[in-house]
Parts: C-alpha cells; structure tokens; sequence
C-alpha cells in the first residue's frame, strides 16, 4: 500500500484526518476524487482480514480473499481466528454474524481484538474480493474493463458455484458418488477461453474458484471422503488422463502454479485434516448401512 501511495498521493503525509474519513467512507469512488484526497500516515491502508487458523499453517476456509490481496500488491495485516473457539470481541467488533473472512479498512493501526471504531469493516468472500479489486483497479486490474466481460467473470463464478458446492458437499460429507462433480467441471471447462484463464487474463473469478478445485483435488487424489474406498482416485484419473478434460487440467495447472496460490494453499496441512474428518465419516456410513 506504501508504494501504492507514493505513486499516487506524493503529498500523503501532509493530509488531514477529515481528507482520510471522507476517503475511508467511500467504498468505491472514482480515481478523479481519490487524486483529490492525500493519506496521512496514521492511515496507512490497514488492510486486516480475520482469516481462519489451523496449527501454525493454514487450511484457510476462505482463501479467496488471501489470493485477491496477493495479486493485489497491497500491504496488509493478517490476524488469524480460531474457527473451533472464536474470541469473544470478534462477533461485536468485526462481524456481528460472526463468519470469516472479514476485512477492515482504513483507521489506525490496532490490535486484533481492538479494531478501530473509525475502520470499515466488511465480509463475505466475493465482497471482499471485488472490494479488492476496486481499489486497485488503477493501479493492478484484476477484473476487465469491459462490462461485458466484468459479467462474464461473475457469471463464471456463479455458473460454477452454483453446481459445484451442494453436490461436493453430498460427496464429501455424505459420501455420494465423487463422479456427481463432473457436469460443475465441465461448465466451468465449456465457459473458457481456448487459453488463458477465466475470461484471459487472471481475475478474481479465478480467485473465487480455485480453492474449491484445489481442495477437491486433494480430497479426490488422497481418496478422502465419506464416499466408498477407491472411488475419488479413480474419479481423480478420469480428470487427469481423459481428453475430454485436457482444457480443464490446462486452467487447474496455470492457477495453482501462480506464487499467489502457493503462498496460501498448503496442502499438507489439508491432507492431515481431511484424513481426521473424513475416515471417520465414511466408516460412520458404512456402519450405518450394513
């Protein structure tokens, strides 16, 4: 963010509070009225979002939003939240629904559990990440310009989700036949580019998906799953070896080959909870069914 300023606010340091809380209040605003507004450096951009925290490394719940700021280049400060023993200071001073990831923007630098009253806080993932991506949309773009293909993107990511999520779900927990993804992979697959990614060049649409498909694939390629023994590698396989999903297994390695994905995806740490969750839910159906 400090590099940010320098390029764009060279008289930061001499702006008033009032310039910064016109700013912070305005959630979207156009380049004309930020070049209007210099930053002091009490408001350095503090860029928090309260992500989840397993042991030392992270299976972050919604890494979503760690990508967008990655690929960003802001700065920001990341606090870490329990999911299994949330403090009791986040639900009233971060989110009062209590979910993660959450972010807050602009006001002084605080400590976690005392974010400042004059931030604004925000959550939910594709919130987040739009909001991202609009404050460095001068700067960085990481949506088009075009309004057709800003809705493309979108609907990209829904078209996706919308398959996608319920019927892992019933894979993963309830132990339905893996092969129920197939028809979410090939919409994805149907709506890109011949090369590229989600509508060519990066974007939070490839943000917002790929963590799904990389936590599936760790799941699939393990076999780990309430679903019988044998059935997600042989569906990991299919989606490896098979032509018809060549353009597929193309956008997967060019998203997860990305520095953002690497510095946030840790896939040890994904195996070794998955094994923990889900031997005990198939062995849990199995003895439900005999």
């Amino acid at each position: 963010m400090r590099q940010h300023l320098n390029e764009r606010h060279p008289n930061w340091d001499k702006a008033t509070d009032q310039a910064m809380r016109a700013l912070v209040e305005k959630i979207s605003i156009s380049q004309k009225e930020e070049e209007d507004l210099d930053v002091p450096e009490a408001y350095q951009g503090r860029y928090g979002p309260l992500l989840d925290q397993w042991d030392m490394r992270h299976l972050k719940q919604s890494p979503e939003t760690e990508l967008a700021l990655k690929e960003s280049g802001l700065d920001y400060k990341r606090f870490e939240v329990d999911l299994q023993n949330k403090p009791e200071w986040y639900a009233p001073k971060v989110n009062p629904v209590s979910k993660v990831p959450a972010l807050a923007y602009g006001g002084p630098d605080t400590e976690p559990d005392s974010p400042s009253p004059e931030s604004t806080k925000l959550a939910e993932s594709y919130v987040l990440i739009e909001f991202i991506a609009d404050l460095v949309s001068s700067t960085k773009p990481l949506l088009p310009s075009s309004p057709v293909a800003r809705a493309q993107a979108r609907f990209f990511v829904e078209a996706f989700t919308s398959k996608f999520t319920g019927v892992w779900y019933a894979v993963a927990q309830r132990g339905d036949d893996p092969a129920g993804i197939l028809p979410a992979i090939e919409t994805l697959q149907n709506l890109l580019p011949a090369e590229g990614y989600a509508v060519g060049e990066w974007s939070i649409a490839d943000a917002a998906v790929t963590p799904f498909l990389a936590r599936a694939s760790v799941a699939l390629k393990n076999d780990l799953g309430a679903y019988d023994e044998g059935k997600g590698i042989k569906l990991w396989e299919t989606l490896q070896n098979d032509a018809k999903y060549a353009r597929f297994r193309k956008y997967f390695e060019d998203v997860t080959k990305r520095d953002s994905f690497k510095e946030t995806f840790f896939e040890d740490v994904i195996v070794e909870t998955y094994k923990k969750r889900f031997v005990q839910l198939r062995a849990e159906r199995l003895a439900a069914s005999s």
